[in-house]
């Protein structure tokens, strides 16, 4: 199948062995109670095979909804998937799952979710230091705080529990020059929403944060960046977007050849949403779409 018949959201790509796996929120129930994650293969970014369920929700799990946000990270020969899961009763987060394989069988790693117990958080996300600290970054949801925030824990050595207390990275409301307020009517007020962080380090040493908040045409692709080149610099907004136009969620890998890739979802509507992959380059300190992938 080719990448506009796959309807997910979120979409992460590993290449590991020759073989591109691309993980994602299932569009379906993306909304609702859902089981688990798929995963997707192709050898070329083209045509895709799957899917092929990865993790399946077992008995008695710790979250009753949305399954969310599949990224999976090759870490000391393992596959650390991290997740967010929401419930019902209590406050949904960030998990991380393991596996021997991309194609896992993925099993719980941590202990419930490692985002902090009594915050509302999706879209954790793997970041290693240049002294070999890991952390996840995630976010902190508008839902509970109404300006949408990135934050950052540090993580024992096996991943499997937090060993700091969150750190403040940036609030959606500092991208002053693009993002715009949404509405909610089961909250009174303006909100600013932050999704989808992703870090990617450049060729010179930038550090660079993706993520998305909605602008002036929809939901949107953005770029910060860090004024010391690690997790614990001040973080700048870029003030061009990478993708304006109804879509986001993205993250940054590279192909069998070497060369930058972003995808991410578009549109940003339910049962339509899909994997697009455009070609990046390196340019003044930043990143430039310089097309379609083909």
């Amino acid at each position: 199948m080719k990448s506009e018949q796959i309807n997910i959201r979120d979409p992460y790509v590993l290449l590991s062995d020759g073989i591109y796996y691309m993980y994602g929120t299932r569009a379906e129930t993306c909304w609702m109670a859902a089981t688990g994650f798929d995963c997707y293969t192709s050898t070329d970014l083209i045509n895709w095979d799957g899917p092929y369920e990865v993790f399946h929700k077992p008995e008695n799990f710790f979250a009753d909804k949305n399954c969310w946000a599949p990224e999976v990270h090759r870490y000391k020969d393992f596959y650390y998937m991290f997740a967010t899961f929401k419930d019902t009763k209590n406050y949904g987060g960030t998990a991380i799952l393991k596996a021997d394989h991309p194609l896992g069988p993925f099993t719980l790693h941590s202990q419930k979710q490692i985002t902090p117990k009594d915050w509302e958080c999706i879209d954790g996300t793997f970041y290693v230091s240049p002294d070999g600290t890991p952390y996840m970054v995630f976010v902190h949801e508008w839902v509970q705080i109404s300006d949408g925030s990135i934050c950052a824990v540090k993580l024992n050595s096996d991943l499997s529990h937090a060993i700091s207390e969150p750190e403040l990275l940036f609030h959606a409301s500092e991208a002053k020059s693009w993002v715009v307020t949404i509405e909610n009517k089961n909250r009174p007020g303006k909100h600013y929403v932050t999704d989808g962080p992703f870090l990617h380090r450049t060729d010179n040493g930038r550090l660079l944060m993706l993520w998305s908040s909605f602008g002036k045409e929809g939901y949107t692709q953005a770029i910060a960046y860090s004024d010391n080149g690690d997790i614990t610099g001040n973080w700048i907004q870029q003030e061009t977007l990478l993708f304006e136009k109804d879509g986001g969620h993205g993250m940054i890998f590279k192909d069998k050849k070497g060369k930058l890739i972003l995808t991410l979802h578009t549109p940003n509507e339910h049962r339509k949403e899909h994997p697009v992959f455009y070609s990046l380059k390196e340019e003044d300190n930043t990143l430039i779409v310089k097309g379609l992938y083909r």
